[in-house]
């Protein structure tokens, strides 16, 4: 999906735009899974970052879609929440000059190509630390009704993570909440881990 339909998503109410996080990412905070800082990669409208804050984390969010980083600015001062976001190239993040414990992605790496994939890769090393998560939420290969973005395979996650500096740690059958007829949509929730570095 290129960026210009992005910023026509967020015109009307994009189906991502749930008004509260995934609930993955709620079930891995529960259960100790987060560690900050934060960074909210595709932030959209910022549910996830703000979930986060509102758990004490450090969190920055950032979207290549200037409308929605204002939206989500504008929800962390109507919550009275400390979050941080960005205008930001998801395929650059080096030039935010961080490092982070977790990454969270919603939705993201699913509209890459397999050129941009590969450029991801690099750029989530330049923002990862050493030991740090990357917990990525992606249409399924399951998911056979129309519509939405490109599917990914399993083989596909490990094949662009499970080799330095990264390695997958789990890849389990998720769903992803979305404003669509039928709900939810059949995803996967992959966990990986910085190894090494470059």
């Amino acid at each position: 999906m290129s960026a210009t339909r992005f910023t026509e998503a967020y015109k009307g109410k994009p189906p991502w735009d749930i008004g509260r996080p995934q609930p993955v990412f709620k079930t891995l905070a529960d259960a100790g899974a987060i560690a900050g800082p934060v960074l909210d990669v595709g932030c959209g409208t910022g549910e996830n970052a703000l979930f986060l804050a509102a758990r004490g984390f450090a969190v920055v969010g950032v979207d290549a879609v200037e409308a929605a980083v204002e939206a989500a600015r504008r929800k962390a001062v109507a919550r009275g929440l400390e979050a941080e976001f960005l205008v930001h190239d998801a395929l650059a993040l080096e030039g935010l000059g961080r490092r982070f414990a977790t990454v969270v992605d919603s939705g993201l790496f699913h509209t890459f190509d397999d050129r941009e994939r590969r450029r991801f890769v690099t750029s989530l090393a330049a923002a990862l630390a050493l030991g740090g998560r990357y917990y990525v939420l992606c249409f399924s290969e399951r998911e056979r009704r129309d519509g939405g973005p490109r599917r990914v395979t399993q083989a596909e996650l490990r094949a662009a993570f499970d080799h330095t500096p990264f390695r997958v740690l789990s890849i389990e059958a998720a769903e992803m909440a979305a404003n669509l007829d039928g709900g939810g949509r059949k995803a996967w929730l992959a966990r990986i881990e910085r190894v090494a570095n470059p």
